[in-house]
């Protein structure tokens, strides 16, 4: 198993996106209320690294682009940031 480690502010986009179904950038800037821009950072760090995956599919996440985004957990991280976000 990977030993996860993430920023809080990572944890805090995490938390903010619904394991079930994903969530739009809207739904996760509305929970977090981190700045459009560095939000996109996260998410794209989050795309990067394999543990969030955006639809439509893009490389790069923008502020323009992210409110309409959905974004979704990554099945294969899924148990792997349950446990990083419980270390806490």
């Amino acid at each position: 198993m990977k030993h996860i480690k993430l920023s809080g502010r990572e944890q805090a986009v995490l938390r903010a996106i619904d394991y079930a179904s994903g969530s739009t950038g809207e739904e996760i800037h509305t929970t977090t209320h981190i700045d459009p821009h560095e939000l996109a950072d996260i998410l794209n760090g989050l795309c990067d690294a394999g543990y969030v995956e955006v639809f439509p599919y893009a490389e790069h996440v923008t502020p323009a682009t992210c409110p309409t985004a959905r974004f979704e957990v990554n099945p294969s991280y899924a148990l792997e940031l349950k446990e990083a976000l419980r270390r806490r």
